[in-house]
């Protein structure tokens, strides 16, 4: 699958993002990171983390899982499911970024992780092969891929039958048309959110099953002007019309923890006449 202009322009603000944050800036697709310092014990990468919230929080990762990371980003998250799955376990994270897969390596290299790797590719086609993940993460993420759909065709593809998935994203309802074809908008993972009921219509068509939204978190006015204004550029607006527009998609915009699982075989389609195939 080829790069549209839409990842091309993700990328780079993603690039220039992580530079903006190496020299001190700030910025995040959530309130947890935007207003809250990085709690005693975090990982190296959490500094450079730009997540909506903790896919990782009651997901039950086990010793010994298979743990793939949807836009791995600076590797906070695979640090910190590397230590949940422990030794026996192995972590992948794919993003599409060079400056995030170089920071990723280097901060699992920090970290002294050896049981996590980083590789390049879209969330719409992943480098996996199929049936090999155990459990799927992903922190404010696939709100950027144009083509969602095909991102839980992949995530589904990618999972072994009964393979859990925990993710954090954002999704919105009735946004004004400006945040809606605003490339700084889309980057901050406002512009390119869909609907809750999209979102988890787009899994049960892919497959997948026993879907839960386990949390949610609405944002108010001002977490979604903090947004605009964050590392990604702003949306260069007049103060007073930014205000307006926030006032407007105010408890639209919401980060939301979706979980499931890829749905079993059943029993008629795993065994041909009583011999299982």
């Amino acid at each position: 699958m080829k790069t549209t202009p839409l990842h091309e322009s993700v990328s780079k603000s993603y690039t220039e993002a992580l530079a903006r944050r190496a020299a001190g800036g700030s910025g995040c697709c959530g309130p947890a990171s935007c207003a809250e310092p990085a709690p005693a014990g975090s990982t190296p990468a959490a500094a450079s983390s730009f997540g909506c919230g903790n896919p990782l929080a009651f997901a039950e990762v086990r010793a010994g899982d298979v743990v793939l990371d949807l836009g791995s980003g600076a590797g906070h998250d695979l640090i910190v499911a590397a230590r949940m799955t422990g030794p026996a376990g192995r972590v992948i994270g794919v993003d599409m970024t060079d400056a995030m897969i170089d920071a990723a390596r280097a901060n699992l290299a920090l970290a002294g992780v050896t049981n996590a790797e980083v590789r390049k590719g879209m969330i719409e086609n992943l480098p996996v092969a199929d049936g090999t993940v155990d459990f799927v993460i992903s922190n404010c993420v696939i709100n950027l891929a144009p083509d969602k759909d095909a991102v839980f065709r992949e995530l589904a593809r990618v999972l072994k039958p009964g393979g859990r998935f925990s993710i954090s994203d954002i999704v919105a309802e009735d946004l004004p048309e400006v945040l809606r074809s605003s490339a700084q908008a889309h980057a901050a993972c406002i512009g390119g959110a869909i609907s809750e009921a999209d979102y988890l219509q787009g899994m049960r068509a892919a497959g997948l099953t026993d879907l839960q939204v386990a949390d949610r978190f609405a944002y108010d006015a001002d977490t979604l002007v903090a947004l605009a204004e964050s590392d990604f550029g702003g949306l260069e607006l007049p103060p007073a019309e930014l205000r307006a527009l926030a006032a407007a998609a105010a408890g639209k915009v919401v980060s939301a923890r979706f979980t499931g699982r890829r749905a079993e075989p059943a029993a008629s389609e795993a065994c041909c006449g009583g011999t299982c195939c």
